[in-house]
């Protein structure tokens, strides 16, 4: 029989293999619960009176009819499957740790691009494990290749299938990005998202079904695998806070999981840390940057895909470098590829076709 410090030890060995922690499972929710709103002035009023929060609650009109259970159901960040880490690298940046800058800002570093200061919108589908990959990735293509693209989620969400999860009932963020280097995601001329409008008025219900995956595209002129953009690689970040930043001042903006409080739904400014609420899900968003608040207080800078109408304009910062609701724990990216890209050469176009 294995001696009790055998057993021990061998436990701490399979610790120090596993990828980070994932973001933290939600409990069942009541019918009750579930059907109240999600915008509270009982939370408004702890934040805003909380000298300690380091951030301002508001009751954010993008939620303004929502219910708890509606709003969580946006929330798409699947627990990740273990088979679906086998494989995938942790970066890390060594040397590189030591040329950071205090303050760093993806939209004016590379202002030529177009695509990081753009706030999207989800709508009213639990996509944003998908939103979070596209843009980051459509940056990637802008800052390493000098191309200003956008590409499609809804090419994600409707066709990447089981392997990512379930669409818009979530997936998992290092699915999509091993979806980009497997298969290839298209243009968003190509495939536009498909909740553009969605619904808003009282009654409304928000919870659309998954679309169709078509794979054809809604101009005539273009065609899909002509459109499709590929990554070289998927890649998790190492949790150390000096290596993210390594990673998006090298390479761009990465995608981040965290886990999500009732009180997050209400933030209007400032740098964001869990003050009151239960935890309502995992949620996915672009990490673009990094500073100090006039307080003192280091912070991420991230950019939400609720449209420009919730948070400080689209996007918010929360607290670096303690892993606030897992912000540093799943950070995942991907560099792009040059397969399939035309260029036009003395008038002739050429396409890349590499193998990577």
């Amino acid at each position: 029989m294995a001696s009790p410090m055998l057993f021990l030890a061998t436990f701490l060995l399979l610790l120090s293999t596993v990828h980070p922690k994932q973001v933290i499972g939600v409990e069942q929710l009541s019918e009750v619960k579930l059907n109240s709103r999600i915008l509270q002035d009982s939370i408004v009023k702890q934040v805003n009176e909380n000298p300690k929060a380091g951030w301002e609650a508001a009751l954010n009109p993008r939620f303004s009819n929502y219910t708890v259970g509606e709003f969580k159901h946006l929330l798409g960040v699947k627990p990740t499957p273990k088979k679906e880490l086998l494989g995938v690298p942790v970066v890390t940046h060594g040397r590189s740790l030591k040329s950071l800058p205090t303050t760093f800002d993806a939209r004016t570093a590379w202002p030529q691009c177009s695509t990081i200061g753009r706030i999207l919108d989800q709508g009213h589908c639990g996509s944003c494990w998908a939103f979070g990959a596209v843009e980051a990735l459509s940056d990637r293509f802008c800052i390493q290749l000098g191309m200003n693209v956008s590409l499609s989620a809804n090419d994600v969400v409707a066709c990447c299938g089981f392997l990512c999860g379930d669409g818009c009932d979530g997936g998992y963020p290092i699915s999509a990005w091993k979806y980009f280097a497997r298969t290839g995601v298209v243009t968003e001329e190509c495939d536009p998202y498909f909740d553009d409008i969605g619904c808003s008025h009282p009654g409304c219900e928000p919870a659309y079904p998954t679309p169709k995956c078509v794979q054809k595209c809604v101009k005539e002129n273009l065609l899909w695998k002509q459109s499709k953009h590929y990554s070289v690689s998927a890649y998790s970040i190492d949790s150390n806070p000096a290596d993210i930043m390594a990673e998006i001042y090298r390479n761009g903006p990465v995608e981040v999981s965290f886990t999500v409080y009732e009180d997050f739904a209400h933030y209007k400014s400032g740098v964001y840390k869990h003050v009151t609420g239960g935890v309502l899900g995992g949620h996915a968003v672009k990490l673009i940057g990094w500073g100090t608040s006039d307080d003192g207080e280091d912070y991420w800078l991230l950019a939400n895909q609720w449209n420009r109408g919730w948070g400080d304009d689209g996007y918010f910062k929360i607290v670096r470098g303690v892993d606030e609701c897992g912000i540093e724990s799943d950070v995942v990216a991907g560099l792009p590829s040059t397969k399939n890209i035309v260029r036009k050469v003395a008038d002739t176009e050429i396409v890349e076709d590499a193998s990577f």
